[in-house]
């Protein structure tokens, strides 16, 4: 099922390893080298052809102030962080009050609940656009941050539910005999006992979602039209209706809208492999 190690008197084949590796890391950031320098290039390089040799003139300041000058990427960027963070919270508060009661409570139809998050999972969410823009039409709220919310809350709540409903499957049975014996209700033990406990858990889960939700394009694009509800990913294609030949600014907000995720993910990396490790005891 997994790879066996390469033993320590295999050179040639460590060094064949490595060579791999080294070209499948060569290959992967090749296209993110190109857009980093990209962002780096004069306007004067980009209107004469030079897209892909060494910048002539630097223009980092310029592109990247005009980005926010010139653009709307400010209002794009405070959208994207009015969607994701409200998403992050409802998708987290969700899935551990739907985990905990799947994974410590037996009732009648337990599975088919539970059978029925997981199967959400494999549904495509391209042929759920028409129903759900249709449904935000009906409801008003079609061309709002609200729709983009709710539809994100319903989307990654089946994934999140089975995230972490396996993770506090895992706990110990004693702590919530414990936690009986002492007179604690459910909701007690769930804020006292499990969240603690889970906090790995929820970081990583933190992480995964701001990444799917930040991120998202097809419903950026099918749930909003108007520039003041536009989070970052559908304000980038407008950038490149605006500047046409400007790849250069176009390159420096793809620049600016992949910072977030990178940022979070480095602040929290500890917590995320502890919570992908953890999460590797038991499914």
């Amino acid at each position: 099922m997994y790879p066996r190690p390469i033993p320590e008197d295999a050179i040639w084949q460590r060094r064949f390893y490595f060579i791999a590796v080294l070209a499948i890391l060569i290959l992967w950031l090749c296209p993110l080298f190109a857009v980093v320098l990209t962002s780096f290039r004069s306007t004067q390089d980009v209107m004469g052809g030079n897209l892909w040799g060494w910048p002539t003139q630097f223009g980092l300041v310029e592109n990247y102030t005009s980005v926010f000058n010139q653009t709307p990427m400010a209002r794009y960027f405070l959208n994207s962080l009015t969607i994701t963070i409200p998403a992050v919270i409802g998708v987290l508060t969700l899935s551990t009050l739907a985990g905990f009661v799947l994974a410590r409570y037996r009732f009648r139809g337990n599975m088919l609940v539970f059978a029925l998050f997981v199967g959400g999972n494999f549904l495509p969410y391209q042929i759920m656009m028409i129903p759900v823009r249709d449904l935000m039409v009906r409801i008003g709220l079609y061309d709002t941050t609200g729709a983009l919310i709710i539809f994100h809350i319903a989307f990654q709540t089946g994934f999140a539910t089975l995230f972490m409903r396996n993770f506090i499957a895992a706990l110990p049975d004693e702590l919530f005999q414990a936690a009986r014996a002492e007179g604690a209700s459910p909701f007690q033990t769930l804020v006292h006992v499990v969240i603690p406990l889970v906090r790995p858990a929820l970081a990583a889960l933190a992480i995964l979602i701001f990444t799917f939700v930040w991120n998202d394009y097809f419903w950026a694009v099918v749930l909003t039209v108007s520039d003041t509800v536009k989070p970052v990913t559908a304000g980038l294609a407008n950038l490149r209706g605006e500047w046409v030949s400007a790849w250069n600014l176009i390159s420096a907000g793809t620049i600016v809208v992949a910072v977030p995720p990178v940022v979070m993910f480095f602040l929290m990396q500890r917590h995320f492999i502890a919570g992908l490790t953890m999460g590797a005891v038991k499914g």
